[in-house]
């Protein structure tokens, strides 16, 4: 492995882990610990319990009635949703926002395994990029670290859709999935829901401070990624930057209005700032 590379992989380990550590494993446990319930035992019924749990095969062995006794799956897996479309190749704040999405993904990796949980990836764009099925273990993280920093997509659209209806049918059982985004993306209504009902789904979207305000720089050449193409804008006009601020306060409510209606517990992180603090609250709010 190239050496620089392995000194980003390193690095990112190392923070990655020791925030999984120090702040995150008792905060990650309450607020994602498994949902489903396992069969343990069996043992005589007593008066109060749900007849529904009469095990009736041990019942008419034993003629005497017997319930099945259940406990909680502690073992979770844990999907990481990756946007790797290319508006993640920008930031103005030290770090593009692709950075980012990977010191987060790999937080929650961490933490996930020191919760016993497998860890799984699905990289998208338009299309899906690559998937990396649940497994636990160090290695494992580092193979996902590895690819989160030197992966190039094939495309650079974005295509949430895509991914979900990937995700939904791909993964059958119960999981926790984080959908980690900037969202810039439309009529993923359906697919989020769907997704929402089936999984436990948490969304984080990503962001760059200078996305929400154009500065005043006088004319300047941008270039979308996503479409390949350039566009000049004379941010000087002061109509420009009112009109772009309210074009993305516009999309940032709508984001935020879906999560609501199919009650997707989300947070926002910033470029260039602690993603600890929104996480913590993410993970307090849920615990």
């Amino acid at each position: 492995m190239d050496q620089d590379i392995l000194k980003k992989v390193r690095k990112i380990e190392i923070k990655a882990r020791g925030l999984s550590q120090q702040m995150f494993s008792g905060e990650y446990h309450s607020a994602f610990k498994g949902h489903g319930m396992a069969f343990s035992e069996v043992r005589e019924y007593q008066y109060g319990d749900d007849v529904r749990d009469i095990d009736w095969n041990v019942t008419a062995r034993l003629n005497h009635p017997y319930v099945k006794v259940f406990e909680e799956e502690r073992e979770m897996t844990v999907m990481l949703l990756v946007d790797v479309s290319g508006s993640n190749r920008f930031g103005t704040h030290h770090q593009f926002k692709e950075e980012l999405v990977a010191e987060v993904a790999a937080t929650l990796a961490f933490s996930a395994i020191q919760n016993n949980d497998k860890v799984g990836v699905i990289m998208f764009s338009d299309r899906i990029e690559k998937f990396i099925p649940p497994k636990k273990g160090s290695t494992h993280i580092l193979r996902i670290i590895r690819e989160l920093i030197t992966f190039r997509p094939e495309s650079n659209g974005t295509d949430i859709t895509t991914a979900l209806k990937y995700f939904t049918n791909v993964i059958k059982k119960r999981c926790t999935a984080f959908l980690l985004s900037d969202f810039y993306d439309e009529g993923y209504d359906e697919a989020l829901k769907i997704a929402a009902e089936k999984h436990d789904l948490v969304a984080i979207r990503i962001a760059d401070e200078k996305e929400k305000r154009l500065p005043d720089l006088g004319l300047v050449k941008f270039y979308d990624p996503e479409s390949a193409t350039t566009l000049w804008v004379d941010t000087s006009s002061r109509e420009t930057r009112e009109q772009f601020a309210k074009t993305y306060s516009a999309y940032e409510n709508g984001v935020r209005t879906v999560m609501k209606r199919y009650g997707i517990d989300n947070t926002e992180v910033l470029t260039g700032e602690d993603f600890v603090k929104p996480l913590l609250k993410l993970f307090k709010m849920r615990g």
